[in-house]
């Protein structure tokens, strides 16, 4: 005599079912995010990095001493949409801050920046700058999302984001989706679902980090 055969049932991923905890119902964490076009199915609770088309601008903070002049500005994936500040700490030295006050990177005039997706050179001028003279230079633009790709180098290799609501197909179009995007919040790291290329546990530990880093805690 044989035992019934039994169907198995497979449970499919439930929307925002990886949260653990997270205050407030999500007001704090969650935000509505894009998400671009032509990346199939994307699941609850795939890890997602941002893909940035965006444009700078710059202003003097103040009254500025030195009168050097600021070249064109480029934008690339890895910059964030915000205000970043551009301070001198020495006549011809500068340290770049983040929308966020991070530390972006070092400067001197003369020579080309290039860090954190931003490129631009300040030039001297007739009188040099001082210390504490100061430009606020703004990104704009849009941002859309798909799954953390770690073999890219467009701004998918950096995981920023956790899809929050459920099946969203956009195979033929972007979709306006929700994410947790900051912390405080702690998710669930066996129900985290990951892209087609990320295929080993270093690729997987460095997105856990990054999301940390935003106050997003897997365990």
């Amino acid at each position: 005599m044989t035992g019934p055969t039994v169907t198995p049932f497979t449970e499919t991923w439930h929307a925002w079912g990886f949260v653990i905890w997270e205050p407030s119902d999500g007001m704090v964490t969650r935000s509505q995010i894009t998400l671009a076009a032509g990346y199939g199915t994307i699941t609850a609770g795939t890890v997602l990095g941002a893909l940035l088309t965006g444009t700078g601008s710059v202003v003097a903070l103040g009254t500025n001493t030195g009168n050097g002049t600021f070249g064109a500005i480029t934008v690339g994936s890895q910059a964030a949409l915000g205000n970043y500040s551009v301070i001198f700490e020495a006549p011809t030295e500068y340290v770049v801050l983040g929308p966020n006050g991070q530390e972006v990177g070092h400067g001197v005039t003369g020579a080309a920046f290039n860090a954190g997706g931003l490129g631009f050179t300040i030039t001297a001028g007739g009188t040099a700058f001082v210390a504490g003279d100061s430009f606020a230079l703004t990104v704009v633009g849009t941002e859309q999302y798909a799954p953390y790709d770690p073999t890219q180098n467009n701004g998918l290799q950096n995981a920023c984001a956790i899809l929050g609501s459920g099946y969203k197909n956009t195979a033929s179009a972007a979709q306006l989706a929700a994410a947790i995007v900051r912390g405080p919040c702690r998710v669930n790291v066996g129900e985290l679902v990951w892209g087609a290329n990320v295929t080993t546990t270093p690729q997987q530990n460095a997105a856990i980090a990054a999301l940390s880093a935003l106050g997003i805690q897997a365990s």
